[in-house]
């Protein structure tokens, strides 16, 4: 590839995916999704509660739907997945030459089951069978937050042959159960005589807001004893790049060997939230750090932008591995707890999508009675 190519073409060529980390009716029937997939390498979306509740609370292009959906009877949360199943049906689409070209390597598009049901296995499971019914489209993936609860659910749905984006995680131990869930599902799906070329899977690893919750501990530490400069945002890379080490000892020997045998595909690791939220890192840090095979980055639009203007990719993934380990190690002797981090970051993703979710179910719910006659 020659080095004068733009950087996310550059960056595809590593083998690195770029999805699109937002959707809207507009940016899909107005041609700017589709100009993200011709000018800058996009091959993918992902959406989620708070991504649909900026797309639908505002401007009017849901509005005529709306009112026919009034007309018709339909309320509550039941205009949500109407409105939202319809745009994720165009989204399929629009992908769907992506998805066929590359044997169903990409293409895809995320739809995320209710988070409010992220901690109750089977309603989660029965959901995310309804909606891949309902949409219909072999590029769908469905998400299921990294919940220990979910994680049964996400075995469940893999066994039947549908595609997964495993979304909210944060810990090394998690992302390990996940991959064991999608491993097992698969197993299972093989076990009962299904193809398991018709399945694909994500594991989302969000990365920046793990920078944000560690930044946050290490400032409010003794000033008598403050933590060395030199950590502050390091948590998140070095958390990554341990989770990719377990990939690929996850998704090797025999026991992978057979199931790649029989046509299964690995599940990839997708880094999202990989926007900077601190104005001192570099817009492009969680980009450039992260490039190695076989993975995905799903990133905002503005941070498209950014990297197509100036990322430098080079494949750093798999470097520095012992210096993530160190950066581990030390936040530790410092007092800062990764597993409450951790744990604290599922519980607190989790709530703000129920909230988004909530707060859409309100505007949709608001804005439908001010389409309606009186």
């Amino acid at each position: 590839m020659p080095s004068d190519a733009p950087p996310l073409t550059r960056l595809s060529e590593l083998k690195q995916s770029v999805w699109v980390d937002f959707l809207s009716r507009e940016s899909i029937r107005g041609g700017h999704l589709q100009e993200l997939v011709d000018r800058y390498s996009v091959v993918g979306a992902t959406s989620n509660p708070t991504i649909f509740e900026k797309a639908m609370s505002s401007g009017d292009a849901y509005d005529e739907q709306l009112h026919e959906l009034a007309a018709e009877g339909i309320d509550g949360d039941a205009v949500f997945w109407v409105l939202a199943e319809q745009d994720i049906r165009d989204a399929c689409d629009l992908f769907r030459p992506v998805w066929d070209g590359g044997s169903g390597r990409d293409g895809y598009v995320s739809l995320e089951v209710d988070p409010r049901l992220a901690y109750d296995t089977l309603v989660t499971y029965r959901e995310a069978m309804r909606i891949h019914k309902s949409v219909d489209r072999p590029n769908l993936m469905v998400k299921i937050p990294a919940t220990k609860p979910g994680l049964a659910a996400i075995e469940d749905v893999i066994s039947k042959g549908h595609s997964i984006n495993v979304t909210l995680i944060f810990s090394l131990q998690r992302y390990a159960e996940v991959a064991e869930s999608y491993i097992r599902g698969i197993e299972r799906l093989v076990a009962e005589g299904g193809d398991p070329k018709t399945v694909a899977s994500v594991a989302s690893f969000f990365v920046s807001r793990i920078d944000t919750e560690a930044d946050r501990r290490l400032d409010e530490l003794d000033p008598a004893h403050p933590a060395p400069k030199e950590l502050k945002g390091k948590l998140a890379i070095a958390n990554a790049r341990l989770a990719y080490a377990h990939y690929l000892e996850a998704f090797s020997g025999p026991r992978w060997e057979y199931l790649v045998g029989k046509g299964a595909t690995p599940q990839r690791v997708l880094w999202a939230s990989t926007s900077t939220k601190n104005p001192n890192y570099p817009d492009t840090l969680y980009v450039d750090e992260l490039i190695g095979p076989d993975t995905v980055n799903t990133m905002p639009e503005e941070t498209i932008m950014a990297y197509q203007d100036h990322g430098e990719p080079q494949a750093r993934l798999q470097l520095g591995l012992d210096e993530a380990h160190r950066v581990l190690a030390e936040l530790a002797r410092v007092g800062v707890d990764y597993d409450d981090v951790t744990e604290t970051l599922e519980r607190e993703g989790v709530e703000k999508f129920a909230d988004s979710f909530a707060q859409l179910m309100a505007s949709l719910h608001e804005k439908q009675q001010s389409l309606t006659p009186a």
